[in-house]
């Protein structure tokens, strides 16, 4: 035997109804921030594919101002964003040659400021996922609990008994738990996947801006070496993963 959910709906309390309704506003919510989550994260990395080669040949011949033009291009990409706000901070001492350890102090700064803008940007939303996952189960059990009670309410004043006089309040009741779960489970799974992906996005970040440092330090004093950022940035980027693994 099916369950006639049209009927179930006809046959709910307001109660009942309001419950729906607010698990129904909690998965449209929660699905729109899953569609602008991926649609963020995907053009964000889209862009620093593309971008990483082109910023890396700037790199390898030593020409900082079309590297800050490149990332300043970009405007999805959080590595050119993180690493054209180094660049751009020492950006009127690059043509006279003053760039200074404290210089380079300062672009370091400016990579933490940014990378600090740049996580609260992509952690945007997470937090309604979260709750939602945590709290539409019980929204749900909250719908079920009530409907039990009415059922047996109803049960007791009109002298009845037997499970078939309380079948159909039973089903109008669990019908919200059920509900619930299956707005709480894909907020749940995609919770964890964009928290997963934006961890990844850090380290990425992390990692390519201590890069960039290391390669304005090494124009200040030739004893820390050629810097590895332009080498293992531009080889990742060629085929097409970032030098952090996902």
């Amino acid at each position: 035997m099916g369950v006639n959910l049209i009927e179930l709906w006809s046959t709910m309390g307001y109660f009942a109804k309001g419950i729906v309704w607010t698990l129904l506003g909690m998965s449209f919510w929660s699905l729109t921030i899953m569609v602008q989550k991926w649609w963020y994260l995907r053009s964000a990395q889209s862009e620093t594919r593309k971008f990483a080669p082109e910023f890396s040949q700037f790199l390898e011949e030593d020409n900082l101002n079309e590297a800050i033009k490149l990332a300043e291009t970009y405007k999805k990409s959080h590595v050119a964003k993180v690493l054209g706000g180094a660049l751009g901070e020492i950006k009127p001492l690059i043509a006279d040659g003053s760039v200074t350890v404290s210089d380079i102090n300062s672009a370091e700064r400016a990579v933490e400021r940014e990378m600090l803008m740049q996580i609260v940007l992509m952690k945007r939303g997470l937090a309604m996922l979260a709750t939602t996952g945590a709290t539409a189960p019980f929204v749900g059990l909250l719908g079920t609990t009530m409907g039990v009670v009415n059922a047996f309410t109803g049960m007791a004043a009109g002298g009845g008994g037997g499970l078939a006089n309380i079948s159909a309040g039973i089903a109008e009741a669990l019908i919200t738990t059920a509900f619930g779960l299956i707005v709480a489970i894909p907020a749940v799974w995609a919770f964890n996947y964009f928290q997963t992906k934006i961890d990844n996005i850090v380290a990425e970040m992390t990692y390519s801006s201590k890069e960039m440092i290391d390669y304005l330090i090494k124009g200040v004093s030739g004893e820390f070496g050629r810097s590895r950022f332009t080498r293992e940035f531009n080889t990742a980027a060629q085929s097409g993963s970032s030098p952090i693994s996902k």
